[in-house]
C-alpha cells in the first residue's frame, strides 16, 4: 500500500536530483536529470511550481507547471508529467494533475493546457478523467539548437 503525499518541491536536494535522474529518462530516452543550476532557477522562479508524488520518502513522480499571461487572459502548462513505473495505476498521476489544478486555480489560470503523446493512452484517460479534452488545434515545435 502506497502513503501517497504531493508537495510542491522548494529546495534543490539530493533526493530530488537523483529521482529526477531516475525519472525524467522514463518521460523519455533523451532526457536526465537537470543540472543543478537549473533546477534552482526552476524551483525559485515566480511562475513555475515542481510537483512531486512521494511514497513516503521516495519520489515516485513529478510535474512542472507554468503559469504566464497573455492579452487573452492568464494560461497554465503542465509539463514533464512521469511516474516512476514501479509506482504506476497507484494514484500518484492523478495526485499530481490535481495539485496542478489547485495551483493553476488559485494564480487565477484561465485555461490549463497539456500535451500528451497519443501512444500514452493511460495518461491520455487519466488527463480525460481529470477534465481534459482533446484542442482542436495543432501544436508547433522549433528546435532552436538544431544539429
Amino acid at each position: 500500500m502506497m502513503r501517497l503525499t504531493v508537495e510542491r518541491a522548494t529546495a534543490c536536494t539530493p533526493a530530488l536530483q537523483q529521482a529526477l535522474g531516475v525519472l525524467m529518462p522514463q518521460l523519455s530516452g533523451r532526457l536526465s536529470a537537470p543540472p543543478e543550476e537549473r533546477l534552482h532557477r526552476l524551483l525559485e522562479h515566480p511562475t513555475t511550481a515542481l510537483f512531486i508524488a512521494r511514497d513516503g520518502e521516495r519520489i515516485v513522480g513529478t510535474l512542472t507547471l507554468v503559469w504566464y499571461d497573455l492579452p487573452s487572459g492568464r494560461r497554465a502548462w503542465i509539463e514533464d508529467v512521469v511516474v516512476d513505473a514501479a509506482a504506476r495505476g497507484c494514484g500518484a498521476g492523478r495526485a499530481l494533475v490535481e495539485a496542478a489544478l489547485r495551483q493553476a486555480a488559485e494564480v487565477g489560470a484561465e485555461r490549463v493546457l497539456l500535451t500528451s503523446n497519443p501512444a500514452r493512452t493511460a495518461a491520455r484517460a487519466l488527463y480525460r478523467s481529470c477534465g481534459f479534452h482533446e484542442a482542436e488545434t495543432s501544436v508547433f515545435v522549433s528546435n532552436m539548437h538544431r544539429e
